[in-house]
């Protein structure tokens, strides 16, 4: 997906600096990676949230918009395709990368779109250095695999969003009892 990736351009865009097209919000590895560093060098806290956002939902939602309010500025990392095969097997995604990413930048809390064909998002974690990365409440501070790469840097791991009351797979296992 690089060749598609669009670069920040010469300034931070983010809520003081609206894009010109939605589809601006996604960024390279690179691209990422430099704004994520004039972020830092502003002295504007950056926020990042990771997952697949595969047939979005209320609980994505309410999770992006509670990360947003953490900091300044916020980056979601999201699984390719590729990435999501390795973690919940052959069936999924529901929803191609390119879609689910042109669903998520148009949401007004999300201010800049990285994706990653990794099975965890360390590696993009430890590229960007955010201050905070925040997981949704699937998860205790304990619990999340990525904790310990943040706290290399001194960044802080929080939990947020509303109660897991939605769940992409609690959705596929309810049209297919309805439609069967």
């Amino acid at each position: 997906m690089t060749s598609s990736t669009r670069g920040p351009g010469s300034g931070i865009r983010g809520p003081d600096h609206p894009h010109d097209r939605p589809s601006d919000k996604l960024l390279s590895r690179d691209a990422a990676r430099d704004l994520a560093a004039r972020s830092r060098a502003a002295r504007r806290t950056l926020v990042l949230a990771n997952g697949a956002f595969d047939m979005l939902h209320v609980g994505h939602v309410r999770y992006l918009a509670a990360c947003r309010a953490l900091g300044d500025v916020l980056i979601v990392a999201v699984n390719s395709d590729a990435s999501v095969r390795l973690g919940k097997g052959p069936l999924r995604p529901i929803v191609p990368e390119r879609e689910r990413v042109e669903l998520l930048s148009h949401l007004a809390c999300v201010d800049w779109i990285v994706m990653f064909d990794e099975v965890t998002v360390s590696e993009v974690l430890r590229e960007l250095r955010p201050h905070v990365h925040a997981k949704g409440t699937d998860y205790t501070p304990d619990t999340v695999p990525e904790r310990a790469v943040v706290a290399e840097w001194g960044g802080e791991t929080v939990i947020c969003g509303d109660t897991k009351e939605h769940a992409t797979t609690d959705l596929i296992g309810e049209i297919l009892k309805r439609f069967r």
